[in-house]
């Protein structure tokens, strides 16, 4: 996280220098958090309950260099480092997964009973979008983003329920609430991510800027080749975020 601060602080410095050359440019560095999830859409029959979601703490930090065009259009492209991280607990049934046992060995089939789940991402984005100034108070931005997963997990517990070995009607293996089968799936998960979003933001002064972005993935936060899990996964994060233009 250090280098990634490093290499926003110089983009900034940078953009800083080109600000005083041409006035049609506009940069801006914003600090926010991401409040969201990965799931599925919509959510298949295997998830029967969602127990408990809860967001966890993923700040962002983003530096974007915006080029008026016109009057009120212009087109923007900036740096942003960001976590997505969330925990839920689900009650499933012929949920296919790969679990842990006590002893070590690994069982797949598909599992009835609790799951719960944390998922915890590091990325560097580009996001790149058009812009457009309602006034001098309103802009509001849409595009696309590129991300490159920098550090990752995907991971958690089942208990609660019972196992069949391989397939829907193999071998029952039970775990009750103190016995916990594990699984990690942090090696699976897709180096690249890219989606679309969009935004509002509040100029609150000629410099203080306050955004709202929703940012939804599409493509799949696994890999094309992983099959453990039947269903896709998608990020889906909103962003609130203060910013300071330059």
């Amino acid at each position: 996280m250090k280098r990634i601060t490093t290499m926003i602080l110089i983009l900034i410095a940078a953009i800083l220098s080109l600000s005083a050359q041409e006035n049609k440019w506009e940069f801006d560095a914003k600090i926010g958090v991401n409040i969201g999830g990965t799931s599925p859409i919509p959510l298949p029959e295997e998830i029967r309950k969602i127990e408990s979601y809860s967001p966890q703490f993923a700040p962002t930090i983003e530096a974007t260099a915006t080029r008026w065009i016109s009057g009120r259009w212009g087109i923007s492209c900036g740096l942003r480092a960001e976590k997505r991280a969330m925990s839920t607990h689900a009650q499933v049934k012929n949920y296919r997964t790969e679990i842990i046992g006590e002893g070590g060995n690994k069982l797949r089939g598909n599992w009835t009973g609790d799951v719960h789940t944390s998922c915890d991402n590091l990325y560097l984005t580009i996001p790149v979008q058009a812009v457009y100034r309602l006034n001098k108070s309103f802009d509001f931005s849409g595009g696309l983003f590129f991300s490159y997963l920098l550090n990752g997990s995907f991971d958690g517990y089942v208990n609660d329920g019972y196992l069949r070995k391989d397939n829907p009607t193999g071998d029952k293996i039970v775990f009750d609430k103190e016995n916990r089968g594990t699984y990690d799936f942090s090696d699976e998960i897709n180096s690249f991510s890219w989606g679309v979003q969009a935004a509002a933001h509040w100029n609150t002064s000629d410099r203080v800027k306050l955004s709202a972005q929703l940012a939804w993935g599409v493509n799949e936060l696994f890999k094309s080749d992983f099959k453990t899990i039947s269903f896709s996964m998608y990020p889906i994060y909103l962003n609130i975020a203060a910013g300071y233009r330059f």
